[in-house]
């Protein structure tokens, strides 16, 4: 089996900036354990926006200005940094929730027969479930999981709801 690590935006601005909760600070240490214990393939998406957010459909949405390029609250968090810093992987900036990018990458990995993705991140509720559906849709044979405590999501509530579609659509939910 290719076991692959997805992390989800695990950035500063979902974790203690424009839009970051105590659940998702609470969550960083653990997320940066287990980068440091996964052995496979490493996959980063990032959340990246530009300075036009205000003018986009999401932003129309959600107009709160986060994870603009360039700026701290768009990089990686330090412990999140640190963890990957003994590590080979790969960052793949996304404009939007899911990333149909990941799932072009991950394709190169091997048979989605032989393969093995764990996902963690933020936030669990918009683009996590998002990236794991798209993988889901992409790999329907692959075995799928998700790290419960090293997600986070809006409020403790919309976390719960989105492990619980997560279930639903046949992913593992540890």
């Amino acid at each position: 089996m290719r076991k692959i690590l997805v992390v989800v935006d695990m950035q500063n601005d979902f974790i203690d900036g424009a839009l970051g909760t105590r659940e998702a600070q609470a969550i960083v240490e653990q997320a940066a354990a287990e980068i440091k214990r996964f052995e496979g393939s490493i996959y980063v998406t990032m959340d990246t926006h530009q300075s036009n957010y205000l003018e986009t459909a999401e932003g129309k949405k959600l107009p709160v200005v986060h994870c603009v390029k360039g700026t701290d609250g768009w990089r990686l968090h330090e412990e999140i940094m640190t963890a990957l810093s003994d590590k080979e992987y790969r960052v793949l900036e996304k404009g939007t929730f899911g990333s149909t990018q990941l799932a072009e990458e991950i394709r190169k990995e091997g048979s989605p027969e032989e393969l093995e993705i764990a996902c963690f991140g933020l936030c669990t509720d918009i683009c996590v479930v998002s990236n794991v559906l798209l993988l889901k849709a992409n790999f329907p044979e692959a075995d799928i999981t998700v790290r419960a405590d090293c997600c986070a999501g809006v409020t403790p509530q919309t976390h719960e709801a989105a492990l619980q579609t997560m279930k639903m659509c046949q992913i593992e939910v540890l």
